[in-house]
């Protein structure tokens, strides 16, 4: 059967990292309290020259490298991203021209934090019908940017970053490696629980970030504990043949609660929050390359993810990696 394999991974960050007692000279607040209530410890923020499309370049080529694929192999882009360079063209189109691979297809996917499940189930869909045969899916943030930094239980929590991972459509044996299933969902009744108040058509400013952080946690608890069923019903697999769970970033709370949940262990959870915060659509390929390239992860093994943003949007893919 085609299968979309993941070949490659590769992730970047900014220079500047900022740790949370840092982050207390610049509004009311302490390491203790940020720590106690997210896990999360520093974050890495985009400076001058750094952007969305530079992050996903930086990253995209080192995927490229790991896979040991030429730019000029790579028929489909697609990145996701809810803070673009520009309003438009896409910022993978940049990233295609960086890379210099020209003539392939390459578009923005924006689910924001689930923006990188949207991007994988896009790209493994048009990988087995034909499209492409390899592709680069990337998720890239420059969340800074749309902080409001006089808002200290929000701009606490969000970080720069990307990561990017090589698709390769491959016929493989039923037990080969590849996406097995992806599962998406959306409800837009939830948009005034994290949004941004701003944008083109409405107030032709970008806007700050909005959240009200409680109403969020409880919804993604039992979202994205659904949707995880709903992956391992689909591929025929149980919980505990699952060797990796690779989830959004957003709040070490988060993950415990949902890890409880599905009765998986703390132990499979792979944990980058206390590094990077939460960095939107880049949080999951970046918190899978940081597991591949120490050796967590390995080739053979079953891999979950999963993630939860504004919208609301949700989604989990299983792969075997």
């Amino acid at each position: 059967m085609i299968r979309a394999v993941i070949t490659g991974s590769g992730s970047a960050l900014p220079e500047q990292c900022v740790t949370n007692a840092e982050m207390a000279k610049r509004v009311d607040t302490t390491d203790e309290w940020i720590v106690e209530r997210t896990g999360i410890r520093q974050r890495y923020i985009a400076g001058e020259g750094e952007t969305t499309s530079s992050l996903a370049t930086e990253a995209a080529r080192k995927a490229l490298e790991d896979a040991g694929v030429d730019a000029s192999e790579i028929g489909l882009i697609i990145l996701a991203t809810a803070t673009p360079d520009h309003t438009f063209p896409a910022t993978a189109t940049q990233v295609q021209a960086n890379l210099g691979c020209r003539g392939g297809v390459a578009f923005d996917v924006q689910a924001v934090c689930s923006g990188f499940l949207y991007a994988l189930g896009t790209a493994e869909s048009l990988l087995r019908t034909g499209m492409a045969k390899k592709a680069l899916v990337i998720g890239a943030e420059t969340f800074s940017r749309i902080l409001d930094w006089e808002d200290r239980t929000t701009c606490v929590l969000f970080g720069d970053g990307a990561g990017a991972v090589v698709l390769e459509a491959r016929d493989v044996a039923d037990d080969g490696p590849g996406i097995l299933a992806t599962k998406l969902h959306a409800d837009g009744e939830h948009k005034d629980l994290l949004y941004v108040d701003g944008g083109p058509s409405t107030t032709g400013e970008v806007g700050k970030l909005r959240m009200k952080g409680r109403e969020v946690f409880r919804h993604a608890v039992v979202n994205l504990a659904d949707v995880l069923k709903e992956v391992l019903e689909d591929a025929g697999v149980d919980s505990g043949d699952v060797d990796w769970v690779v989830p959004h970033q957003a709040n070490a709370r988060i993950l415990d609660a949902t890890a409880r949940k599905l009765g998986l262990s703390t132990d499979k959870i792979v944990v980058t929050v206390d590094q990077h915060a939460n960095t939107s659509a880049a949080s999951v390929p970046l918190a899978f390359d940081v597991a591949r390239k120490d050796g967590r992860i390995k080739q053979g093994d079953l891999v979950m993810f999963e993630a939860m943003g504004g919208g609301f949007t949700w989604g989990a893919s299983l792969a075997r990696i």
